[in-house]
């Protein structure tokens, strides 16, 4: 079965508050299995619009990252995160 992933560029408004939507969201991975294979601050951006902190985090399926993403603990996590940043964030299947 092929991975699900998502993936992720945020531009954070308020460093201190992002720390919450990163305890939220970090527990809400882990619940769901997820791995963060990529958390870069300051990615080496070359097109398009999708800027700030790139993050792709691996999930067993693409169902399992529909899962997380309509959690109870990533929509708690997703509040914070929306007041304190935009973002760009989509869900894909692996090859």
């Amino acid at each position: 079965m092929a991975k699900g992933y998502l993936v992720a560029h945020i531009r954070v408004h308020d460093k201190d508050a992002f720390e919450e939507f990163k305890q939220l969201s970090g527990a809400a991975i882990k619940a769901h299995n997820g791995k963060v294979l990529v958390r870069n601050p300051s990615p080496d951006h070359r097109e398009g619009g999708a800027q700030g902190l790139a993050i792709v985090i691996e999930f067993e399926s693409i169902d399992a990252a529909r899962a997380f993403y309509e959690s109870d603990a990533y929509t708690e996590a997703r509040a914070v995160r929306e007041k304190i940043s935009d973002a760009d964030l989509i869900l894909v299947e692996g090859l």
